[in-house]
């Protein structure tokens, strides 16, 4: 099967899932071509299985704001019809299942008929699409795709109660290629970042207002406080400034490492005890599980999709949103007692190992064809 997807091609979790996806995709036969407007980060190797096709967007001093969809509805139109694309996956309502709506009628106009899936991930539905500048758009984009995927039972909730919905939403979880997380790095010493005494906690997000930031400062502070630690904050984002400031003032400076972003989420979890995943909400939790696969425990809100990753009181502990105390008392419980925390740990590894690739690109595949199903009954 020749597939387009369209993602994001940043360090979020839709643009991760998205480029895993069709990894997988390639290494099953089908052939996958990647339309965004950069190179995702996750795509190191092209093949002749996997292909990039980058969106140019020509600026105009006409425009203040150029148009993104109209470039990628234009790029989507002419891959299509080059490469004999067969079916259209798109990540994110807005503006991608927008576009890829708009393509497929260009498309119709030459005979030709696409069937569309699309996937929500959270913000296009929670945050953006709610917006009421975008909801009719968001609603419309939708309730035209031919199928319509969410990747948590919480996400799918959430967008049937926002939106005016008339299509099934298949609930397929966000997934994790496990073995690519079986090799122990030989590289992987603790004293790259801390004392042999200390714990290491982590913590990765792209420090929006969302992951609540200052709350996994103050919970490394009450950890720091009883038992010798350091932090390590992975990622980009608004967020950054106020947090090396907050640690400034609470005197830890030198015990919280900021790395910015990276390619090498693994090494750095490899040699993690504990995560940290406050947030106000998650459509799924991808950074928790990607921490779970390497045998970290996580500390987290329970809030939106995460309590579908993280298993209360198996993988790691579950906490009311802004619950700083009981969050820190978690963390503690775990990190105080070695026997007790290689138990957490292996058992964060078990439950990851639901979540693994294998189990899940079936379910896709399955959706695929019933795409076609669906678009031929839509279209004759």
């Amino acid at each position: 099967m020749k597939i387009a997807i369209v993602c994001y091609p940043t360090f979020g979790g839709s643009g991760v899932v998205a480029t895993e996806l069709g990894i997988a995709l390639a290494g099953r036969g089908h052939e996958v071509h990647f339309i965004t407007y950069k190179q995702p980060v996750r795509l190191e190797l092209l093949s002749n299985k996997i292909h990039f096709h980058e969106v140019h967007v020509p600026e105009y001093p006409l425009f203040h704001y150029q148009p993104y969809e109209l470039a990628l509805s234009s790029k989507l139109v002419d891959t299509i019809k080059l490469y004999g694309i067969e079916l259209l996956h798109v990540h994110y309502a807005i503006p991608h299942a927008y576009a890829g709506y708009m393509a497929k009628k260009i498309l119709e106009e030459d005979g030709i008929y696409i069937p569309m899936i699309t996937t929500l991930h959270g913000t296009d539905i929670t945050l953006v699409g709610n917006h009421p500048f975008y909801k009719p758009a968001v609603t419309f984009s939708i309730n035209k795709s031919d199928i319509v995927t969410s990747v948590s039972e919480n996400l799918k909730e959430k967008t049937l109660d926002f939106f005016e919905i008339e299509k099934e939403i298949e609930v397929i979880p966000n997934f994790i290629d496990t073995t690519k997380y079986s090799t122990q790095f030989t590289d992987c010493q603790r004293s790259l970042m801390a004392e042999d005494d200390e714990k290491i906690i982590t913590h990765i997000s792209n420090f929006r207002k969302v992951k609540h930031i200052p709350d996994v400062i103050s919970i490394f502070n009450g950890i720091q406080k009883e038992i010798p630690a350091k932090l390590i904050m992975v990622g980009e984002g608004p967020e950054k400034e106020n947090a090396e400031r907050m640690c400034e003032d609470l005197g830890i400076s030198e015990k919280v490492v900021f790395l910015g972003n990276s390619n090498e989420i693994d090494r750095i979890l490899c040699f993690s005890d504990l995560f940290l995943l406050p947030s106000k909400s998650e459509s799924f939790g991808l950074a928790a599980l990607e921490a779970m696969i390497n045998r970290v425990p996580v500390i987290s809100s329970n809030t939106g999709g995460i309590p579908e990753v993280n298993i209360h009181g198996v993988s790691g502990f579950l906490s009311n949103e802004r619950d700083v105390e009981d969050m820190t008392k978690n963390a503690l419980y775990i990190l105080q007692d070695e026997e007790l925390l290689k138990t957490f740990k292996e058992q964060a590894k078990k439950v990851a190992d639901k979540f693994d690739i294998t189990k899940v690109l079936p379910l896709y595949e399955s959706v695929y064809e019933k795409a076609f199903k669906v678009n031929y009954k839509n279209t004759y």
